[in-house]
């Protein structure tokens, strides 16, 4: 503290001071994050990643290292006027929460993206030394709340683990035509997709500049669009590209299996799930792929309701119960509020509401609050799934959540804080190639890659191997 304060006076005081203040309720690392996100990829994970972090570091230093600690801050005559902040804080100085949730942000940042944590670590340096600089903390504070920090971020491995970043594998060979500049290919661009809604046609027109570029008609079904749309041009369509998120890229895949034609991808969307898994991670992957005319087979989800026509392909996740009442109040409340929030008011709302549902499943009788269906297999096994190594697998990876034992949702959510989901008796998994659940009491809608179905009572839900062709690299 004695060497910092007999430091000279410079231009650097005022900097400091103001980064300082910028840090405090993490309103810094909030920003970061933000500019982070804008870009799809590793910087938008690790921006979701130190967010994640920084609500560890943060509850570990400000709601039990202070109060198990007390400490005396130094006292204000121990730095220059000039230096003091306006309003000095009255925690306890042990540890320093603003250098915990630097650290945090920026090892989770960096476990994501190293090049986006090395160009951060400075600042977080700096905003961490600003609290001895203004003399709020002792260096032994600081050092504390860093060690913290890089606790909490290494820490979210626990329940979000590291992705190798590595395409889902599949041994289903698949035959694709060429696109010469996308010649007789029909691609449909959803404008109004990813977090800040941009247009990605500039993006699809360059990449495939011969191509028909469709969008999506509010007033009709996607997929009857597209199949007016095919039909009208006498079957010479010779491929499908889509350039949106999941919701859009599982419409067009379920025409492109339906007619038999490869499909292309431009990933558009918030987190692109199905792209990242085929190895689709930008335009140029498109680009590249169709102008090569490589392609794969891969397994494609379908569920059918109420033994009827219905059918519908997910190219990711099917699921009953919570989910997709949570998707129906995210979707009211998106109109006043942005997606994030409105989709944790939307969970929390689910959860305290819901109510169980009485099933058989393929035949066995549960009570059950929620069911996941997977196209594949998912990893990790537990409450996130987030990824899939193989995408020819047959199967069906369901998950759900049992409604007949005593206090299973308090035990759910213990179970998933401390990652012991695999050990709990509320939580159940299985792979099977298919499944048939069968509701006891009332009609329920079913949801597919995020998007809300019609109701029914019978759902079949079967894995089609090398259902979808895929170009990729």
């Amino acid at each position: 503290m004695a060497r910092s304060a007999a430091l000279p006076r410079s231009r650097a005081d005022e900097v400091i001071t103001s980064l300082s203040k910028s840090a405090d309720k993490s309103k810094l690392w909030w920003c970061v994050a933000v500019v982070l996100a804008a870009k799809k990829g590793p910087t938008r994970r690790g921006a979701l990643r130190g967010v994640a972090a920084i609500a560890g570091a943060s509850a570990a230093a400000n709601l039990v290292g202070k109060p198990l600690f007390p400490r005396r801050r130094p006292a204000a005559e121990e730095v220059p006027m000039h230096r003091r902040l306006v309003r000095r804080p009255t925690s306890s100085s042990f540890p320093s929460g603003h250098s915990a949730s630097a650290a945090a942000f920026v090892t989770a940042v960096a476990m994501e993206s190293p090049k986006a944590g090395a160009a951060l670590a400075p600042l977080a340096a700096a905003v961490a030394y600003s609290r001895v600089h203004t003399g709020v903390h002792w260096p032994s504070d600081v050092g504390v709340g860093i060690g913290i920090g890089i606790g909490a971020g290494l820490l979210t491995r626990h329940w979000w683990p590291l992705n190798d970043d590595v395409p889902g594998r599949t041994a289903h060979t698949a035959e694709a035509p060429e696109m010469r500049d996308g010649e007789d290919m029909l691609v449909l661009v959803n404008p109004h997709s990813g977090i800040d809604g941009q247009d990605p046609t500039e993006e699809a027109r360059f990449a495939w500049p011969k191509a028909t570029i469709l969008y999506p008609d509010a007033k009709r079904d996607l997929r009857d669009q597209l199949c007016d749309e095919i039909a009208s041009r006498d079957n010479t369509v010779r491929a499908l590209g889509v350039a949106g998120g999941d919701g859009t890229v599982a419409a067009v895949a379920a025409v492109a299996a339906d007619h038999d034609l490869p499909l292309a991808l431009i990933p558009a969307g918030t987190l692109n799930h199905f792209a990242r898994d085929v190895g689709m991670r930008s335009m140029p992957d498109a680009d590249a792929a169709t102008e090569a005319g490589n392609a794969v087979g891969v397994d494609l989800g379908e569920v059918e309701i109420n033994h009827d026509d219905d059918h519908r392909y997910f190219v990711n996740t099917a699921s009953l119960g919570g989910y997709p009442e949570m998707v129906r109040i995210r979707e009211r409340l998106q109109k006043r509020h942005p997606k994030w929030p409105s989709a944790a008011i939307a969970l929390a709302r689910t959860l305290r509401r819901a109510k169980p549902l009485e099933v058989t499943l393929n035949g066995k009788h549960t009570s059950i609050w929620l069911l996941f269906v997977g196209n594949g297999t998912y990893s990790p096994k537990g409450f996130a799934p987030s990824r899939r190594p193989a995408l020819d697998t047959g199967l069906l990876d369901v998950r759900y959540l049992r409604a007949d034992v005593p206090y299973s949702r308090a035990r759910f959510i213990l179970a998933t804080i401390t990652n012991s989901l695999n050990a709990s008796h509320v939580y159940q998994e299985l792979d099977v190639p298919e499944l048939h659940v069968r509701l006891l009491n009332g009609n329920r809608r079913v949801a597919t890659d995020g998007e809300v179905g019609p109701l029914g009572n019978d759902f079949r839900f079967r894995s089609r191997p090398s259902a979808l062709t895929i170009y990729r690299l």
